[in-house]
């Protein structure tokens, strides 16, 4: 299994201010706007944050993704490890299949492939 991608996740209350001051502060653009979800990034998409207000299906909020080739592997890992998984394997409406873990120490992590990427 690779990582293509880890973006942070920062929870807002008021999403548009939110990415206006992102991207006056850091010059950052909006790649990806679902409503709840904004994701931002720098011009050769090298480096991106997301800004959340609510998760549209969890009923947590994670703080990282983190995109894998093959998110059902990265399953089956977090269950034999013994993490406890906070949101199941699913396969969402906006293209992606997912699941969220928290580790130790209470992170949530969103675990995703876009779809067509797990085997």
């Amino acid at each position: 299994m690779t990582v293509g991608r880890v973006v942070p996740i920062l929870s807002v209350a008021d999403l548009p201010t939110a990415v206006e001051q992102y991207r006056a502060v850091l010059g950052l653009e909006v790649v990806m706007d679902h409503g709840w979800i904004v994701t931002l990034a720098d011009p050769d998409r090298r480096h991106q944050l997301s800004l959340l207000t609510r998760d549209a299906t969890a009923a947590v909020d994670p703080t990282v993704s983190v995109e894998v080739d093959d998110v059902d592997e990265a399953y089956r890992g977090a269950v034999a490890a013994g993490l406890r998984i906070v949101h199941p394997l699913s396969d969402e409406e906006w293209g992606v299949r997912r699941f969220f873990f928290a580790d130790t120490a209470g992170n949530v992590v969103n675990v995703l492939s876009h779809r067509g990427q797990s085997t």
